[in-house]
């Protein structure tokens, strides 16, 4: 439950712009956060990588009983993932304008994303510290703590949103500034935690060079990137079919839509970090018959939890999409029509996102690359780019909905077929 509620939390980072920026800025500063913010995740989520792929090779480690070694990996991934991020940060900041052009952006719409940008990747070190260590305070056996700085950081990002975007009147600008400094905060303190003295399991200390844990590491972790940075780069897509087939509008649904699906599907992917290092130690372990206990309550819980996300979304498809669009009411009857079709996809979300966490638990990382790459780059990339073409706008609604059936699917094949291999 902490790694859950933590994640819930840092996806309304994201959401609180939206909510502010869609009520009290403007409709086209809420469609300029959208266009830009897929650009955004995929950097950040570098630290997801480095999170889910360390964690999974940490606990590994401790349930060999090599602790020294765990913080030495532990360590190490924290310093390079800060030095990459200082990296990204500059080039980001320099080609922002470039990058938003690229999108598809002009005029304001252009001059609003490059803004909202510009300032956001300031704290982008410290939003890479946010995605890593909502990982490792879960292989830390520390997720209480982890949810608590996660809770701060939301909460400073709600308060400096309402501050300066309502009491300031500074609009897109505050909202961006609003995210980096909570960022920085949720980012820091865990870097505060982890330098002194702890009762965790985990410690910064003078790393060591391991090219090859590094390596390790990054494959591992790069099917949960992949599914992130595809996810992202699919809404990428998604922004620029419907600036084609519904202009500015269509940008501004597109975005409600996804505020709502971060937070739910921030659920299915909390369960499955915490989950996962579980996984990991009884394996590292070999203690199968824990791990066959694991696996069929993970999968009772998905299924339960897919069912009630659906109903949830269908009976709540009217509130949801006006809480976003007080200041564009003519467009409620389009956005609830989007919202009812994308919500079936809840009901297959849960699955596509624990297999292939599943597989990365067990350090597997090609076989849940796989399935990352086929949901997001086969599945919904495809339907995205095939179904407008006979759908039109109705077919990016539907696209999400295919890609999440389709890697469902995927996913509970490669389990079956892997049972003999880790005897579950």
């Amino acid at each position: 439950m902490p790694s859950v509620v933590m994640n819930v939390f840092a996806s309304l980072y994201i959401v609180a712009d939206g909510y502010f920026v869609a009520n009290y800025a403007g409709k086209t500063e809420f469609a300029a956060v959208n266009l830009i913010m897929p650009v955004l995740n995929i950097l950040g989520e570098t630290g997801y990588m480095f999170g889910v792929g360390g964690s999974a090779l940490i606990a590994k480690t401790l349930g060999e009983k090599n602790r020294e070694q765990a913080n030495r990996l532990f360590s190490l991934i924290v310093l390079v993932t800060s030095c990459l991020g200082v990296l990204m940060m500059v080039a980001g900041f320099i080609f922002m304008p470039q990058i938003t052009a690229m999108l598809g952006a002009k005029g304001s719409l252009l001059e609003y994303s490059a803004l909202y940008g510009r300032i956001f990747i300031l704290a982008l070190p410290a939003w890479i510290w946010v995605y890593e260590f909502q990982l490792f305070f879960v292989t830390a056996e520390k997720p209480g703590l982890g949810l608590a700085v996660t809770i701060c950081a939301g909460l400073c990002n709600v308060a400096l949103d309402a501050l300066f975007i309502i009491c300031f009147k500074w609009g897109i600008v505050g909202a961006a500034a609003a995210s980096a400094l909570s960022q920085i905060v949720g980012g820091v303190l865990p870097i505060i935690y982890f330098v002194r003295r702890n009762n965790s399991l985990l410690k910064l200390v003078k790393p060591v060079w391991d090219g090859r844990a590094l390596i390790h590491c990054c494959i591992n972790g790069s099917s949960e990137f992949m599914a992130e940075a595809a996810s992202s780069l699919v809404g990428i897509i998604y922004n620029t079919q419907l600036l084609k087939y519904a202009g500015e509008d269509g940008v501004v649904i597109y975005g409600l839509l996804m505020y709502v699906s971060l937070i739910f599907t921030a659920i299915f992917v909390g369960y499955s970090n915490g989950i996962g290092p579980v996984f990991s130690y009884h394996y590292g372990a070999q203690d199968q018959s824990e791990l066959k206990n694991l696996l069929k309550r993970s999968l009772i819980i998905i299924g339960v939890t897919s069912v009630m996300m659906f109903v949830i979304s269908e009976s709540m498809a009217h509130p949801f999409s006006a809480l976003f669009l007080e200041d564009a009411l003519k467009l409620l009857p389009d956005a609830v029509h989007a919202f009812r079709i994308a919500s079936v996809a809840y009901l297959f979300t849960g699955m596509a996102v624990f297999g292939s966490a599943f597989f990365t638990a067990l350090n597997n990382g090609p076989i849940s690359a796989l399935i990352s790459f086929l949901r997001t780059f086969v599945f919904e990339l495809g339907a995205v780019l095939m179904l407008p073409v006979l759908l039109g706008v109705e077919g990016i609604w539907y696209s999400v909905v295919f890609a999440e059936l389709m890697a469902a699917v995927t996913g509970s094949i490669f389990m079956v077929a892997f049972r003999k291999k880790y005897l579950i």
